[in-house]
């Protein structure tokens, strides 16, 4: 049997054995996270859109397909592609092919800025400060070297007990394997100090921080040391919205988390989160996640989102 032969056919063997694992650890639609920042997810049938704040993460998925949608892009992942994200971000996403006999099944990795410095460090990668904008968001080719540390991953998911110890190493091993890769430039952005993917991971902050308050964007390009254009350049490089259109997002999620969890009515909820108008709320409200409030809340108060 030629070289690359025996490599196919151990490439098989791992992608099969991420099924069978993944299913055993998740047993049922609904998602577990039974070693901490590492969690798993299945799901019978094509989901809804579901929309929430990303955190930065490594995801792959064992069997299905997904689409996120961050602003107007797309990023559709498989088996055979892995998705980074680099920046909290407001997104939407679902599961596109799923059923009970080949369900959806993943698994997502979070991922620590000073981890991925270190490991930046100890690797000898020295990032410019002004490097190439890049989106928050990608989708890469899910290669064998990477594919093999994912499986060692997923292994030590049944046996918890030694994660203390192999989990550190693991998760070392995929942003070393991260680092060598296509997404390389874009975790190397993740822990810069200087330049402008600074400056946008700031000004998400602050606006997160005060998402329920009137955006002053003159203020807030003044607070990062950009002029109002440069501002809204960056930002929508790295996040694909406009500062106005992330906190407007931000505000109908908060709201929709308002109404779901805590069981307050549309008026309240959009008042909470910084709406003078009702009418204007339900407008923005509908137009996001395509029902007015109470519909949607009704329709999805038992929803359980898809990692």
């Amino acid at each position: 049997m030629l070289e690359h032969e025996r490599e196919a056919l151990q490439e098989q063997a791992y992608r099969e054995e991420l099924v069978e694992r993944i299913g055993r650890i998740v047993p049922e639609d609904g998602g577990r996270e039974p070693i901490p920042g590492v969690s798993f997810f299945r799901a019978s049938a094509p989901t809804e859109l579901f929309h929430r704040v990303w955190e930065p993460a490594f995801c792959v998925i064992a069997q299905g397909a997904k689409e996120v949608i961050v602003g107007r892009r797309t990023y559709r992942y498989d088996p055979y592609h892995y998705l980074i994200a680099t920046m909290e971000l407001p997104a939407a996403s679902h599961v596109v092919e799923a059923s009970p006999e080949a369900p959806y099944l993943s698994l997502r990795l979070a991922l620590d800025p000073r981890t991925i410095s270190a490991v930046m460090m100890e690797a000898g990668y020295v990032p410019s400060p002004e490097g190439p904008e890049v989106s928050a968001f990608d989708v890469s080719p899910l290669r064998p070297p990477l594919l093999e540390a994912v499986v060692r991953l997923v292994r030590l998911a049944e046996t918890p007990d030694e994660a203390p110890v192999l989990l550190p190493l693991i998760t070392r091993e995929i942003i070393f394997r991260l680092l060598q890769d296509e997404q390389g430039a874009r975790l190397r952005h993740l822990v810069l100090l200087n330049g402008q993917y600074h400056r946008i991971a700031r000004a998400i902050a602050l606006i997160r921080e005060r998402f329920d308050q009137p955006l002053d964007i003159q203020r807030l390009a003044r607070e990062l040391g950009l002029s109002t254009s440069a501002l809204y350049q960056h930002f929508k490089a790295a996040t694909g919205m406009s500062p106005l259109q992330f906190q407007k997002r931000l505000r109908l999620q908060e709201a929709r988390r308002l109404m779901l969890m805590e069981g307050l009515d549309a008026s309240t909820a959009g008042y909470r989160v910084g709406y003078n108008d009702p009418a204007h709320f339900t407008r923005d409200y509908k137009k996001l996640f395509g029902r007015p409030p109470r519909q949607d809340v009704r329709l999805h108060a038992r929803s359980v989102p898809a990692v």
